[in-house]
């Protein structure tokens, strides 16, 4: 290289310095400095500025991806809100209606239950004019034994007395008004 320069410098003229010469091996270098900073270039963005775009790009979508999802969500926030205030007004209206409705079955269940109380005092009425009725016979049968036992014992009276029948009839009324009415009206 320095022999270049010291030709260079002969060659030149007296009194005319250049800065820097054309020459062939200046071109030359430059030429081949372009062509390695174009390879240098295509290496670097195969190997850095593609996978930094991907990167990039990559980033961009999903930063997409969250906007949507989040103007998705804020709309559905929206659409729920506006449906729990339209619920939140209708809260009393609701209230009032299962209040009513509540009250409705309250009160069939009272007239329910107190059918059935009347129903059921109506059967203890039956049953106890049944037991009543019972008792009645009972009394009446009671009073019909002792009748029979009565009358037996004026029938062996007669036969003991042997008496007539004006007599007899006499005896049958007077213990019939001994028995009497209060043991028949009874």
């Amino acid at each position: 290289m320095e022999t270049l320069l010291n030709a260079a410098l002969l060659s030149a003229e007296p009194g005319m310095e250049r800065l820097f010469n054309l020459d062939f091996q200046l071109l030359h270098d430059a030429i081949l400095v372009a062509i390695a900073v174009f390879v240098l270039f295509l290496v670097m963005s195969y190997l850095l500025f593609n996978p930094a775009r991907d990167l990039l790009k990559r980033r961009q979508e999903k930063i997409q991806s969250d906007i949507d999802t989040a103007e998705a969500d804020k709309t559905e926030a929206l659409s729920l809100k506006a449906e729990y205030e339209s619920k939140m007004k209708n809260v009393d209206q609701e209230a009032e209606e299962i209040l009513s409705a509540a009250r409705k079955k309250a009160l069939s269940n009272e007239a329910k239950i107190v059918a059935d109380a009347k129903e059921e005092a109506a059967r203890i009425i039956r049953q106890a004019n049944a037991e009543a009725e019972l008792e009645r016979k009972k009394a009446a049968d009671d009073m019909k034994k002792e009748m029979i036992e009565i009358a037996s014992l004026m029938a062996g009276k007669v036969v003991a007395a042997s008496i007539d029948t004006t007599v007899q009839n006499t005896l049958v009324e007077e213990t019939l008004k001994e028995v009497g009415d209060q043991t028949w009206l009874s």
